[in-house]
């Protein structure tokens, strides 16, 4: 019934209730949805959901089983802005993945089983602001240009994984980066990290849980804090010489008297040579004016 107690027309109730039936068909099987949020939280689910409204803004996947995400069903998304994934079984090759979904700001990875991040990884989220990649233990590798595309980037959480290094152009380049977690990581603070380590020092950045971003190797570095041990690096790689650089020293030192030596038994050879022929050549000469 309308507010003046006439009875609503059949068309208008009709157009309702397909519109009721249709929300109801185009919701994932054991998902809910609301408007264009689509929540399928802890459903055991294998596989990538089927029948996703395609206008979803908002999409969150996370505490199932999901081992693959498909790229073709998700470049049907082309209006997702936020994407939920964390505590499932993704792992291996992402690249390419979120090809058709550049409008994607918030991305959740966290709680996986991801081994690399590559520059096709990501490439193609150019509208990038938050990105979570924490407690990924088999995550050892993420390329050097793996974000150079994602200049948008301003919270990005490799916290948790098995990273030992990281290059210091990876997150130095992004202008909008104002968020880095980093910590209990197994960090390799030899020399070739120190630029990463006083670019820490010398940055904006926030570094949450701080007191837990420390060296795990070398053994005389093991649990100090980054970037406290900058002084420490500093002092062992530009004032002193490691065992291998002495042997390095030793054997460049070898080489040079070994060259040495044999360019001067060479030239004594060549001499003595030339002397030999320059004596008979004259001994020759001797003979030919004394038979004249």
């Amino acid at each position: 019934m309308s507010p003046s107690g006439r009875p609503w027309p059949l068309s208008l109730m009709f157009l309702l209730g397909m519109g009721m039936a249709s929300e109801r068909i185009n919701c994932p099987s054991r998902c809910s949805c609301q408007y264009l949020d689509v929540n399928c939280t802890g459903q055991q689910l294998q596989e990538f959901p089927a029948a996703i409204p395609l206008d979803t803004r908002q999409l969150i996947l996370a505490a199932n089983n999901i081992s693959y995400l498909p790229a073709v069903e998700l470049s049907f998304l082309a209006d997702l802005v936020y994407l939920d994934c964390r505590k499932n079984l993704l792992g291996d090759d992402l690249d390419f993945t979120f090809i058709g979904v550049a409008k994607l700001v918030y991305l959740d990875l966290s709680f996986n089983n991801l081994t690399q991040v590559t520059f096709s990884t990501f490439s193609h989220l150019l509208s990038l602001v938050v990105l979570k990649m924490s407690d990924n233990p088999n995550l050892v590798t993420i390329e050097k240009d793996a974000f150079a595309n994602n200049t948008w980037l301003r919270h990005l959480d490799v916290s948790r994984t098995g990273l030992t290094f990281l290059d210091t152009s990876t997150v130095r380049d992004l202008p909008n980066l104002r968020f880095l977690g980093l910590s209990d990581n197994l960090w390799h603070c030899n020399c070739s990290f120190l630029d990463f380590i006083t670019w820490m020092t010398e940055s904006n950045v926030h570094f949450p849980d701080a007191d837990n971003i420390t060296c795990y190797t070398p053994e005389g570095l093991h649990a100090l804090k980054m970037p406290a041990v900058e002084a420490q690096l500093h002092f062992n790689c530009l004032t002193q010489l490691y065992k291998r650089d002495y042997i390095f020293l030793c054997l460049i030192g070898f080489c040079i008297f070994f060259a040495g030596t044999v360019a001067a038994w060479l030239a004594g050879v060549c001499a003595v040579i030339y002397k030999v022929h320059t004596s008979k050549g004259e001994e020759g000469r001797g003979e030919a004016e004394e038979d004249t």
